[in-house]
């Protein structure tokens, strides 16, 4: 053999060898998803290896554009449907250099956009993260007249656990905690909303992501007077069941059970990408400081009144797997100057309490539970300027002894019997003994 036939030989053998592993060098774009929320639109871009990127934005008409390098696309982009508000289309377009991969994210109007990496975390594999943040609606301040004025709304903050990337803990029948609590949060904004001098605020109301400590921030934009978080709880074994309620804890907590779920919640983080709590040192100083003021007596101290009255609800509907309000160091569960309390409604990884949190007649019931303990409370003592406590100070109340009926209390204050029902809500003459009711002035 010549040493030219030697070497074109040796050649076509090292090439044989070499475009196969050029080939698997490269990263990949296995899918494509997108996370619509009322101001924001997640899109995650998921990948067989580590993404290196860079990405800048252009104008007229506005687009961000996001290379990917030495990566190669097999997601048929046809197959990716939305309905952001934000987001016209993703489509690839030349990239600079030969083997990059430029997608271009067509835009409806300028955005705010935050580009980070996540490494992998079950369920999901390496994720390119793109947020997009409507400036108008980021830019504009929360008016809430009502609380700028007398007899304003009791304002209840309700936050759905989980949502969009994360979903939270799951069944055994595949069932997803983050559809379990959005369902059972709509239903107590509801009955929130029908009671008058009350009102909901969900943190979110779809299914997409929000940042632990975006859930606290929400509620105190809308001037909450209570954050009331809906979980269902898990565990590694399908054992333990029931519901319980959970207030902050000054330290790390002191159950197996509250431990896990501290290092659930920081799961959560993780496959959620909460790129703001990442970045944002400032914020955790502020709380860090905020936590030592007084005020956080009174939010520590509301939250434990609240949590007695939610389970005293909810062991009518179901077993309850702590009878006392547990502790733990949540980050939903920090604001120093809202009220908070979490809500674990059963354990998803109980098959019997998976079959009956996917039951609708069985949230109902949950979130109707925690809407009595909820306003049982603030019957009792509503915040100062609301309509309840303009109530409380302008009427009496009575409690039910036996043999009393509303028409023989109407009698004995002098009110009439549709105003009686009409100041206690009541939607038949009926009366049980030990009720309190609120008389109005006459």
């Amino acid at each position: 053999m010549s040493v030219r036939t030697l070497l074109n030989t040796t050649g076509l053998f090292l090439f044989s060898i070499l475009v196969p592993m050029l080939a698997q060098a490269a990263n990949m774009v296995d899918s494509i998803r997108v996370w619509p929320s009322p101001a924001n639109t997640r899109v995650v871009i998921d990948l067989k290896q580590t993404p290196k990127f860079t990405y800048f934005s252009l104008s007229n008409p506005q687009r961000l554009v996001i290379d990917l390098a030495d990566t190669k696309n097999r997601y048929q982009l046809s197959k990716l449907s939305h309905d952001s508000n934000l987001l016209r289309k993703v489509r690839t377009s030349q990239a600079k250099s030969k083997g990059d991969l430029r997608f271009v994210l067509d835009l409806t109007k300028a955005v705010k956009a935050q580009v980070f990496a996540l490494p992998p975390t079950a369920p999901y594999g390496n994720r390119l993260v793109i947020d997009l943040t409507d400036l108008e609606r980021s830019n504009t301040v929360v008016k809430d007249q009502l609380s700028a004025k007398r007899n304003r709304d009791i304002v209840i903050a309700i936050d759905a656990g989980h949502g969009g990337e994360d979903p939270g803990s799951i069944g055994r029948a595949g069932s997803y905690e983050k559809n379990v609590t959005l369902s059972i949060s709509k239903m107590l904004a509801n009955l929130v909303n029908n009671e008058p001098g009350m009102s909901a605020v969900l943190t979110r109301s779809g299914d997409y992501y929000v940042g632990l400590s975006r859930r606290p921030e929400r509620a105190r934009k809308s001037k909450s007077d209570l954050l009331v978080s809906i979980h269902a709880d898990a565990f590694t074994t399908p054992q333990p069941s029931g519901a319980s309620v959970w207030v902050l804890s000054m330290n790390r907590a002191n159950t197996e059970l509250g431990r896990w779920m501290e290092k659930s919640e920081r799961h959560s983080e993780l496959l959620g990408g909460a790129a703001e709590i990442i970045q944002d040192t400032a914020n955790e100083r502020y709380l860090t400081q905020a936590l030592l003021d007084m005020s956080m007596d009174h939010s520590l101290t509301t939250s434990y009144q609240v949590s007695r009255g939610i389970l005293k609800e909810l062991r009518q509907v179901t077993k309850l797997h702590k009878k006392r309000p547990q502790a733990a160091s949540l980050a939903v569960l920090t604001s120093p100057d809202i009220p908070s309390v979490l809500v674990e409604t059963g354990f998803i990884s109980n098959p019997r309490e998976e079959k009956n949190l996917n039951w609708s007649k069985y949230r109902k019931r949950l979130a109707k539970a925690i809407f009595r303990g909820i306003k049982k409370h603030f019957q009792e003592t509503p915040p100062d300027g609301t309509l309840w406590a303009s109530w409380r100070s302008q009427n009496r109340t009575h409690r039910v002894q036996s043999g009393e009926s509303l028409s023989l209390l109407a009698k004995r204050y002098n009110v009439s019997v549709p105003n009686l029902k009409k100041a206690n809500n009541l939607k038949s003459d009926l009366v049980r003994i030990g009720q309190i009711l609120t008389i109005p002035s006459s």
